[in-house]
Protein backbone atom coordinates (compact mmCIF):
# COMPACT_ATOMS: atom_id res chain seq x y z
CA UNK A 1 0.00 0.00 0.00
CA UNK A 2 1.20 3.43 -1.41
CA UNK A 3 1.65 6.45 1.64
CA UNK A 4 -1.12 7.90 0.49
CA UNK A 5 -3.18 5.04 0.42
CA UNK A 6 -1.91 4.34 3.97
CA UNK A 7 -2.65 7.42 5.07
CA UNK A 8 -6.06 7.51 3.71
CA UNK A 9 -6.99 4.70 5.17
CA UNK A 10 -5.78 5.72 8.48
CA UNK A 11 -8.34 8.85 8.47
CA UNK A 12 -10.68 6.68 7.45
CA UNK A 13 -10.99 4.49 10.10
CA UNK A 14 -10.48 7.43 12.80
CA UNK A 15 -13.59 9.09 11.53
CA UNK A 16 -15.34 5.59 11.83
CA UNK A 17 -13.73 5.19 15.39
CA UNK A 18 -14.51 8.69 16.22
CA UNK A 19 -18.41 8.27 15.28
CA UNK A 20 -18.69 4.95 16.97
CA UNK A 21 -17.54 6.89 20.32
CA UNK A 22 -20.12 9.45 19.69
CA UNK A 23 -22.81 6.92 19.37
CA UNK A 24 -21.57 4.58 22.37
CA UNK A 25 -22.52 7.92 24.47
CA UNK A 26 -19.11 10.00 24.81
CA UNK A 27 -19.55 13.67 24.38
CA UNK A 28 -15.94 14.47 22.91
CA UNK A 29 -13.64 11.87 20.99
CA UNK A 30 -10.32 12.58 19.46
CA UNK A 31 -7.42 10.66 18.41
CA UNK A 32 -3.78 10.75 19.30
CA UNK A 33 -0.36 8.86 19.31
CA UNK A 34 0.76 6.06 21.11
CA UNK A 35 3.89 7.39 22.08
CA UNK A 36 5.82 9.84 24.91
CA UNK A 37 5.06 13.51 25.28
CA UNK A 38 6.52 16.42 26.90
CA UNK A 39 4.00 16.17 28.94
CA UNK A 40 4.73 13.04 29.88
CA UNK A 41 8.29 13.41 30.89
CA UNK A 42 7.40 16.35 33.12
CA UNK A 43 5.65 13.40 35.42
CA UNK A 44 9.40 12.76 36.26
CA UNK A 45 10.41 16.00 37.36
CA UNK A 46 6.37 16.67 39.22
CA UNK A 47 7.35 13.46 41.42
CA UNK A 48 10.69 14.04 42.04
CA UNK A 49 9.81 17.90 43.30
CA UNK A 50 6.98 16.15 46.07
CA UNK A 51 3.64 16.88 44.47
CA UNK A 52 2.34 13.41 44.24
CA UNK A 53 2.04 13.42 48.07
CA UNK A 54 1.46 9.72 48.95
CA UNK A 55 0.50 8.74 45.45
CA UNK A 56 3.32 6.37 45.55
CA UNK A 57 0.97 4.07 42.81
CA UNK A 58 2.35 7.16 40.39
CA UNK A 59 6.00 6.13 40.80
CA UNK A 60 5.88 2.44 40.78
CA UNK A 61 4.37 2.15 37.04
CA UNK A 62 6.38 5.77 36.13
CA UNK A 63 8.01 4.21 33.05
CA UNK A 64 4.51 3.26 31.47
CA UNK A 65 3.13 6.31 32.30
CA UNK A 66 5.52 8.10 30.22
CA UNK A 67 5.02 5.60 27.42
CA UNK A 68 1.86 3.93 26.41
CA UNK A 69 3.14 1.53 24.49
CA UNK A 70 4.85 -0.12 27.41
CA UNK A 71 0.96 -0.41 28.48
CA UNK A 72 -0.07 -2.47 25.65
CA UNK A 73 2.55 -3.86 23.07
CA UNK A 74 2.08 -2.71 19.37
CA UNK A 75 -0.24 0.24 20.47
CA UNK A 76 -0.09 2.66 17.30
CA UNK A 77 -2.96 4.94 18.34
CA UNK A 78 -5.42 6.38 21.70
CA UNK A 79 -8.55 7.11 21.03
CA UNK A 80 -9.24 9.97 23.77
CA UNK A 81 -13.28 10.57 24.87
CA UNK A 82 -15.19 12.40 27.06
CA UNK A 83 -18.56 12.76 28.76
CA UNK A 84 -20.03 16.16 30.60
CA UNK A 85 -20.91 15.61 34.07
CA UNK A 86 -22.15 19.00 35.41
CA UNK A 87 -25.03 19.44 36.71
CA UNK A 88 -25.93 23.14 36.73
CA UNK A 89 -25.52 25.83 39.21
CA UNK A 90 -25.16 24.64 42.79
CA UNK A 91 -26.55 26.63 46.05
CA UNK A 92 -24.74 28.07 49.11
CA UNK A 93 -24.95 24.47 51.36
CA UNK A 94 -27.10 25.84 54.66
CA UNK A 95 -25.49 26.09 57.87
CA UNK A 96 -24.31 22.53 59.60
CA UNK A 97 -24.04 21.53 55.84
CA UNK A 98 -21.17 20.55 53.55
CA UNK A 99 -20.07 20.41 50.13
CA UNK A 100 -19.26 17.65 47.68
CA UNK A 101 -17.45 17.72 44.59
CA UNK A 102 -20.03 17.66 41.64
CA UNK A 103 -18.59 14.50 40.34
CA UNK A 104 -18.84 12.68 43.26
CA UNK A 105 -22.19 12.35 44.94
CA UNK A 106 -24.09 10.18 42.33
CA UNK A 107 -23.18 6.98 40.83
CA UNK A 108 -19.10 6.19 40.57
CA UNK A 109 -18.49 7.64 37.39
CA UNK A 110 -15.87 4.76 37.01
CA UNK A 111 -18.52 2.31 36.19
CA UNK A 112 -20.50 4.69 33.72
CA UNK A 113 -16.95 5.14 32.15
CA UNK A 114 -15.72 1.55 31.93
CA UNK A 115 -19.11 0.01 30.50
CA UNK A 116 -19.00 2.95 27.97
CA UNK A 117 -15.01 2.20 26.76
CA UNK A 118 -16.18 -1.62 26.99
CA UNK A 119 -18.37 -0.96 24.51
CA UNK A 120 -15.91 1.30 22.19
CA UNK A 121 -13.42 -1.52 22.39
CA UNK A 122 -15.58 -4.52 21.15
CA UNK A 123 -16.85 -1.55 18.59
CA UNK A 124 -13.52 -0.94 17.78
CA UNK A 125 -12.93 -4.74 16.97
CA UNK A 126 -15.46 -4.31 13.93
CA UNK A 127 -13.19 -2.07 12.06
CA UNK A 128 -10.69 -4.52 11.01
CA UNK A 129 -10.83 -7.88 9.27
CA UNK A 130 -6.80 -8.64 11.43
CA UNK A 131 -7.45 -9.13 15.32
CA UNK A 132 -7.32 -5.69 16.95
CA UNK A 133 -5.68 -5.06 20.31
CA UNK A 134 -7.29 -2.88 22.50
CA UNK A 135 -6.84 -1.28 26.67
CA UNK A 136 -9.23 0.88 28.09
CA UNK A 137 -8.29 2.59 31.00
CA UNK A 138 -10.40 5.87 33.24
CA UNK A 139 -8.15 6.67 36.18
CA UNK A 140 -7.18 3.57 37.50
CA UNK A 141 -4.54 2.50 35.38
CA UNK A 142 -0.78 4.04 34.42
CA UNK A 143 -2.09 6.14 31.74
CA UNK A 144 -2.17 9.90 31.80
CA UNK A 145 -5.54 10.38 30.64
CA UNK A 146 -5.50 13.90 30.78
CA UNK A 147 -2.24 14.14 28.65
CA UNK A 148 -3.39 12.49 25.75
CA UNK A 149 -7.23 13.65 25.71
CA UNK A 150 -5.17 17.28 24.99
CA UNK A 151 -2.79 15.63 22.07
CA UNK A 152 -6.02 14.62 20.73
CA UNK A 153 -7.35 17.58 20.35
CA UNK A 154 -10.52 17.26 23.14
CA UNK A 155 -9.23 20.61 25.02
CA UNK A 156 -5.72 21.91 26.49
CA UNK A 157 -4.42 21.73 29.78
CA UNK A 158 -5.27 24.94 31.58
CA UNK A 159 -2.99 26.50 34.59
CA UNK A 160 -5.43 24.37 36.88
CA UNK A 161 -4.01 21.67 34.95
CA UNK A 162 -7.81 20.80 34.18
CA UNK A 163 -8.29 19.55 30.42
CA UNK A 164 -10.50 22.73 29.39
CA UNK A 165 -12.71 22.32 26.26
CA UNK A 166 -13.47 25.77 24.17
CA UNK A 167 -17.07 24.94 24.48
CA UNK A 168 -17.72 22.49 27.22
CA UNK A 169 -15.70 23.99 29.64
CA UNK A 170 -13.52 21.60 32.23
CA UNK A 171 -16.37 19.20 33.84
CA UNK A 172 -15.44 16.12 31.82
CA UNK A 173 -14.76 12.51 32.60
CA UNK A 174 -12.15 11.26 30.24
CA UNK A 175 -10.82 7.77 29.35
CA UNK A 176 -9.09 6.72 26.98
CA UNK A 177 -8.72 3.28 24.63
CA UNK A 178 -5.16 2.04 23.46
CA UNK A 179 -5.25 0.32 20.14
CA UNK A 180 -2.28 -1.00 17.46
CA UNK A 181 -4.85 0.15 14.92
CA UNK A 182 -3.31 3.08 12.64
CA UNK A 183 -6.09 6.09 13.30
CA UNK A 184 -4.75 9.13 12.19
CA UNK A 185 -4.43 11.21 14.80
CA UNK A 186 -6.08 14.84 15.37
CA UNK A 187 -4.47 18.31 16.22
CA UNK A 188 -4.35 19.52 19.30
CA UNK A 189 -6.30 22.05 20.44
CA UNK A 190 -4.55 25.89 21.52
CA UNK A 191 -3.88 27.11 25.17
CA UNK A 192 -6.84 29.72 25.12
CA UNK A 193 -5.99 30.47 29.30
CA UNK A 194 -4.01 33.77 27.92
CA UNK A 195 -2.98 36.05 30.94
CA UNK A 196 -5.82 34.55 33.03
CA UNK A 197 -5.47 33.83 36.56
CA UNK A 198 -8.45 33.19 37.54
CA UNK A 199 -8.27 29.69 39.07
CA UNK A 200 -4.75 30.26 40.42
CA UNK A 201 -5.79 33.36 42.57
CA UNK A 202 -9.26 31.75 43.86
CA UNK A 203 -7.54 27.96 45.19
CA UNK A 204 -7.56 28.55 48.92
CA UNK A 205 -4.87 27.02 49.90
CA UNK A 206 -2.25 28.02 47.03
CA UNK A 207 -1.88 25.28 45.79
CA UNK A 208 -0.38 26.03 42.37
CA UNK A 209 3.39 26.96 42.84
CA UNK A 210 2.66 28.14 39.20
CA UNK A 211 0.82 28.35 36.42
CA UNK A 212 0.54 24.53 35.23
CA UNK A 213 1.86 23.04 37.85
CA UNK A 214 -0.03 21.52 40.81
CA UNK A 215 0.97 20.96 44.09
CA UNK A 216 -1.06 17.86 45.14
CA UNK A 217 -0.20 17.78 48.84
CA UNK A 218 -1.71 21.47 49.11
CA UNK A 219 -4.83 20.61 47.20
CA UNK A 220 -8.17 20.24 48.74
CA UNK A 221 -9.08 17.34 46.32
CA UNK A 222 -5.85 15.08 47.33
CA UNK A 223 -6.08 16.26 51.33
CA UNK A 224 -9.85 15.17 51.49
CA UNK A 225 -9.68 12.10 49.16
CA UNK A 226 -6.14 10.63 48.59
CA UNK A 227 -4.58 11.86 51.62
CA UNK A 228 -5.03 8.94 54.41
CA UNK A 229 -3.43 10.63 57.38
CA UNK A 230 -3.32 13.68 59.60
CA UNK A 231 -4.49 16.93 57.29
CA UNK A 232 -1.85 19.55 57.86
CA UNK A 233 -2.97 22.15 60.42
CA UNK A 234 -2.20 24.79 58.33
CA UNK A 235 -4.54 23.96 55.68
CA UNK A 236 -7.71 22.96 57.96
CA UNK A 237 -9.08 25.84 57.78
CA UNK A 238 -8.88 26.64 54.36
CA UNK A 239 -11.02 23.91 53.92
CA UNK A 240 -13.96 25.88 54.81
CA UNK A 241 -17.43 23.57 53.96
CA UNK A 242 -15.79 21.19 51.52
CA UNK A 243 -16.36 17.52 52.85
CA UNK A 244 -15.01 15.85 49.48
CA UNK A 245 -13.13 17.19 46.79
CA UNK A 246 -12.99 20.81 45.80
CA UNK A 247 -14.17 22.39 42.37
CA UNK A 248 -13.08 26.29 43.59
CA UNK A 249 -10.37 26.37 40.46
CA UNK A 250 -13.24 25.00 38.23
CA UNK A 251 -15.95 27.41 39.24
CA UNK A 252 -14.40 30.53 38.28
CA UNK A 253 -12.98 29.57 35.33
CA UNK A 254 -14.23 31.76 32.56
CA UNK A 255 -15.35 28.63 30.20
CA UNK A 256 -17.29 27.49 32.99
CA UNK A 257 -19.10 30.45 33.25
CA UNK A 258 -19.40 32.38 29.64
CA UNK A 259 -23.23 32.73 28.51
CA UNK A 260 -24.30 30.40 26.07
CA UNK A 261 -22.75 26.97 27.55
CA UNK A 262 -24.69 24.00 27.01
CA UNK A 263 -24.72 21.19 27.91
CA UNK A 264 -25.16 18.28 25.37
CA UNK A 265 -28.24 16.39 25.60
CA UNK A 266 -28.26 12.74 27.15
CA UNK A 267 -30.32 10.42 25.10
CA UNK A 268 -28.56 7.27 26.62
CA UNK A 269 -29.16 8.65 30.52
CA UNK A 270 -25.81 8.62 31.49
CA UNK A 271 -25.38 12.34 32.91
CA UNK A 272 -28.89 10.82 35.02
CA UNK A 273 -26.97 8.36 36.59
CA UNK A 274 -24.20 10.64 37.52
CA UNK A 275 -26.53 13.36 39.11
CA UNK A 276 -26.07 13.83 43.00
CA UNK A 277 -28.16 11.79 45.36
CA UNK A 278 -30.34 14.17 47.45
CA UNK A 279 -28.62 13.03 50.74
CA UNK A 280 -25.24 14.09 48.91
CA UNK A 281 -26.76 17.38 46.92
CA UNK A 282 -25.57 19.28 50.76
CA UNK A 283 -24.79 16.50 52.94
CA UNK A 284 -25.44 17.32 56.79
CA UNK A 285 -23.09 17.01 58.63
CA UNK A 286 -24.40 15.59 62.14
CA UNK A 287 -25.64 12.67 59.48
CA UNK A 288 -21.78 11.89 58.40
CA UNK A 289 -20.56 12.63 62.34
CA UNK A 290 -22.87 9.76 63.82
CA UNK A 291 -22.65 7.35 60.83
CA UNK A 292 -20.54 3.98 61.80
CA UNK A 293 -18.76 1.98 59.01
CA UNK A 294 -21.44 0.07 58.19
CA UNK A 295 -23.87 2.65 57.88
CA UNK A 296 -20.69 4.77 55.62
CA UNK A 297 -20.71 1.41 53.44
CA UNK A 298 -24.47 1.87 52.79
CA UNK A 299 -24.64 5.53 52.19
CA UNK A 300 -21.99 5.59 49.59
CA UNK A 301 -22.83 2.52 47.93
CA UNK A 302 -21.87 2.76 44.52
CA UNK A 303 -20.76 6.19 44.69
CA UNK A 304 -17.05 7.79 44.16
CA UNK A 305 -17.49 9.06 48.01
CA UNK A 306 -15.88 5.54 48.51
CA UNK A 307 -12.57 6.89 47.38
CA UNK A 308 -11.70 8.57 50.88
CA UNK A 309 -12.65 5.25 53.26
CA UNK A 310 -14.80 5.61 56.10
CA UNK A 311 -11.99 7.27 58.63
CA UNK A 312 -11.16 10.13 55.86
CA UNK A 313 -14.62 11.47 55.35
CA UNK A 314 -15.14 11.44 59.29
CA UNK A 315 -11.89 13.10 59.44
CA UNK A 316 -13.25 15.78 56.76
CA UNK A 317 -16.31 16.35 58.19
CA UNK A 318 -14.87 17.41 61.76
CA UNK A 319 -12.95 19.64 59.43
CA UNK A 320 -15.91 21.08 58.28
CA UNK A 321 -18.03 20.80 61.72
CA UNK A 322 -14.86 23.26 63.09
CA UNK A 323 -15.22 25.99 60.24
CA UNK A 324 -18.61 25.77 60.33
CA UNK A 325 -19.32 27.79 63.23
CA UNK A 326 -22.47 25.51 64.15
CA UNK A 327 -22.92 25.13 67.91
CA UNK A 328 -25.18 22.16 67.32
CA UNK A 329 -22.87 19.96 65.75
CA UNK A 330 -20.45 20.44 69.30
CA UNK A 331 -22.24 17.27 70.81
CA UNK A 332 -20.98 14.90 68.16
CA UNK A 333 -17.66 16.66 67.45
CA UNK A 334 -17.07 15.97 71.33
CA UNK A 335 -18.13 12.38 71.00
CA UNK A 336 -15.42 11.87 68.62
CA UNK A 337 -12.66 13.99 70.70
CA UNK A 338 -13.16 10.87 73.08
CA UNK A 339 -13.01 8.15 70.77
CA UNK A 340 -9.90 5.54 70.60
CA UNK A 341 -9.21 6.22 67.02
CA UNK A 342 -5.95 8.99 67.65
CA UNK A 343 -6.58 10.62 63.85
CA UNK A 344 -10.13 11.43 64.63
CA UNK A 345 -9.55 12.08 68.24
CA UNK A 346 -7.12 14.67 67.09
CA UNK A 347 -8.95 16.54 64.33
CA UNK A 348 -12.24 16.40 67.04
CA UNK A 349 -10.38 18.64 69.57
CA UNK A 350 -9.05 20.96 66.30
CA UNK A 351 -12.77 21.59 65.42
CA UNK A 352 -13.89 22.31 69.02
CA UNK A 353 -10.76 24.55 69.43
CA UNK A 354 -12.63 26.40 66.62
CA UNK A 355 -15.23 27.20 68.82
CA UNK A 356 -13.55 27.91 72.13
CA UNK A 357 -13.66 31.56 71.60
CA UNK A 358 -17.75 31.08 70.26
CA UNK A 359 -20.50 32.78 72.57
CA UNK A 360 -22.82 30.73 70.90
CA UNK A 361 -21.33 27.64 72.66
CA UNK A 362 -23.31 26.40 75.46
Amino acid sequence: MSAASSSTAAKNLAERAQGLALAIGFDLVGVSPASPTRESEFLRDWIARGYAGEMHYLERRLEQRVDPRRVLEGARSIVAVALVYDSGPREEPPPGHARVARYAGGEDYHQVMWERLRALEAALETLSTEPVRTRSFCDTGPVSERVHAARAGLGWQGKNTCLIHPRLGSYLFLGVVLTDLELAPDLPEPDHCGSCRACLDACPTDAFPEPYVLDATRCLSYTTIESRGAIAGELRGDHGDRLFGCDICQEVCPWNRRRGRRIPDDPLGLRARLRPRPEWLQPSLRFILELDEPRWREATKGTALRRSKYRGLLRNALIVAGNSGCSELLPSIRRWADSDDELLAEHARWALEQFADSPAEP
